[in-house]
């Protein structure tokens, strides 16, 4: 009887002792962790009960799901300035450019008087197929009429993207016809390209132009060097300018083609993510082969790792000017309903270990905001002697070349931005986008015999006989821009510049766009000039060889060590390496 007395009460004795434990856990944990558990939770109870208490007994409705949309991004805002939230309906568009493709109908358009004209259509897309022509309007969409004030880039990309395999319906006017075309277009994929343009500058040296780092951009690039090394291309410009970034284990896998084995190409740390080498694996198919590799102050991110390994390991010259200066690393962590956040988890280092990532405060402060318009009134586009470097924190590259970290890359060799004849009349015609204008028009007006020519090359001299500046000025004057003859004409080779280049690119593409501006690009020309003197593997005094010959060593043996653990690159879609 006893026996069965003392059985009945072991649930209670167990029930008891977990509640004991949790109580004991619950204590050290807070005590042990700075009280953090315990922060967190009451936080995130205030900020339930917060909503709960708007949403029971506030004055007036609440739109309780746009509210938390508003909360999201001020949250996370006060982290850094990189740290985002993205809305479930912005996702698709934002991760589109970096994957590769979207869905579409295959176009490239331009908003004119309120009205889309058709700049281009893809080769191969949806568009092509149906029969849709550069020159079209589009005034309606889904037998709606699309024209007026409602015609925005935004509108009209949400209109004309749509899943793949849907149908969308347009309206067209088209010059010569006299009644509306109609098209049924079945929407399909639609490749991005991360390579703009591929080939040779001269007989010996070739140029890549490559605009982020996304899943299709390290094929690209294989791709491009391929073509090039057909045409027995002796040295590589790479132009990373104005190419904010994209995937982490891009960057990787594309200046691993130029390094030999073991060579550290970047490694990431955080206060929760322990730190991660990532070295060469020596499979790169243009190890030797001498390369330049240009920058700005609108290459950031995986633009700067690119550079920064490059510059690190001695392999070639950066010329241009300061990078952006962001090395912080954000994952991307998606929520059921669709959104997704982008939250800093560590900073990245170049291999001499320095972050380049600019200062910052807490948040997305008005100054580090402004920071590309505070370098160019500072004069740095213009003078090397103006750009402020942190000195107190110096680095060294393999050869023993000091550098800096703290705020962008700082190039081998630095090009000033050209100011030469820029006029107030230039600035404003371009501020005011008239040149944009104009060349679109001048295209659109004359396209059946623009497409006589089938490259920049041929397109140029028929250009140059037309007296383009002259047309431009009585269409500026039009709209509203009084004629200034001793400013345009100072400003000449700038306008024809411009004006060449945008019809150019209007009725060919963005190759033989590079093509033409290339021509006369001073920092194409530098690259080519190293190139021509056979310097663009950096040396270094023999003293500062033997000084870090002992370094060396140790760098091969961790590599070494490191390889053991892991070998080749990550992927290129790895969720880790994702930037913003």
């Amino acid at each position: 009887m006893s026996s069965n007395r003392s059985l009945r009460y072991i649930p209670i004795i167990i029930a008891v002792s977990i509640i004991a434990g949790i109580v004991v856990g619950a204590f050290y944990s807070n005590h042990f962790s700075n009280n953090k558990l315990g922060i967190i939770s009451t936080s995130s109870n205030k900020l339930n009960a917060l909503l709960r208490i708007i949403d029971d007994q506030y004055v007036d409705t609440v739109d309780m799901e746009a509210l938390v949309e508003d909360a999201m991004p001020q949250i996370l805002g006060e982290l850094d300035p990189h740290s985002s939230y993205i809305a479930a309906k912005d996702l698709e568009d934002i991760t589109a450019d970096l994957r590769g493709s979207f869905s579409g109908v295959g176009i490239q358009f331009t908003i004119q008087q309120d009205t889309i004209h058709v700049s281009n259509v893809i080769a191969g897309g949806p568009s092509e197929k149906v029969g849709l022509m550069a020159g079209d309007r589009i005034v309606e969409i889904d037998d709606s009429v699309f024209v007026g004030k409602i015609v925005t880039n935004s509108e009209a990309m949400k209109r004309l993207k749509g899943p793949k395999y849907s149908e969308v319906k347009l309206g067209v006017f088209r010059h010569g016809e006299k009644e509306l075309l109609h098209f049924t277009i079945i929407r399909g994929d639609i490749p991005v390209k991360s390579v703009d343009a591929s080939y040779m500058l001269n007989d010996k040296f070739g140029y890549i132009k490559i605009n982020k780092f996304g899943e299709t951009t390290y094929p690209e690039m294989l791709i491009a060097l391929a073509k090039l090394h057909q045409d027995d291309c002796q040295g590589v410009v790479i132009d990373l300018r104005q190419n904010t970034g994209g995937y982490m284990g891009a960057a990787i896998q594309m200046v691993n083609e130029f390094l030999p084995k073991g060579r550290l190409i970047v490694y990431t740390e955080g206060r929760k993510s322990p730190r991660e080498d990532y070295f060469s694996n020596g499979t790169g198919s243009s190890q030797d082969i001498p390369i330049i590799v240009l920058v700005d102050e609108g290459s950031a991110s995986a633009s700067e790792i690119f550079a920064g390994a490059i510059q690190d390991n001695d392999r070639g010259t950066i010329i241009g000017r300061r990078s952006f200066g962001k090395g912080l690393v954000q994952q991307p962590i998606d929520f059921s309903d669709g959104s997704a956040i982008r939250l800093t988890i560590a900073r990245y280092y170049t291999p001499s270990g320095r972050c380049i990532q600019k200062p910052y405060n807490k948040g997305k402060d008005e100054v580090y905001e402004m920071d590309i318009i505070t370098r160019y009134e500072h004069g740095e586009f213009f003078s090397q002697d103006s750009i402020k470097q942190d000195e107190s924190h110096i680095y060294h590259t393999s050869l023993g070349r000091p550098v800096y970290g703290g705020g962008g890359i700082m190039p081998d060799i630095f090009v000033p931005q050209d100011t030469t004849g820029i006029t107030s009349y230039f600035s404003m015609a371009v501020n005011r986008g008239l040149i944009l204008q104009f060349a679109f028009q001048y295209t659109d007006q004359n396209r059946p015999t623009l497409q006589k020519y089938g490259t920049a090359e041929e397109l140029l001299p028929y250009l140059k006989r037309q007296n383009l500046l002259e047309k431009f000025a009585r269409f500026a004057e039009s709209k509203g821009l009084k004629r200034r003859n001793i400013l345009m004409y100072k400003s000449q080779k700038l306008f024809e510049r411009s004006l060449y280049g945008n019809i150019i690119y209007n009725m060919l593409n963005m190759e033989e766009y590079l093509k033409y501006l290339n021509q006369s690009d001073a920092t194409v020309l530098k690259a080519l000039e190293v190139l021509e003197s056979d310097q663009s593997f950096p040396s270094a005094p023999q003293q500062l060889l033997e000084t870090n010959h002992e370094r060396a060593k140790e760098t091969t043996a961790k590599a070494d060590s490191t390889r053991k653990k892991k070998s080749g690159c990550p992927p290129a879609d790895e969720a880790f390496h994702c930037f913003a």
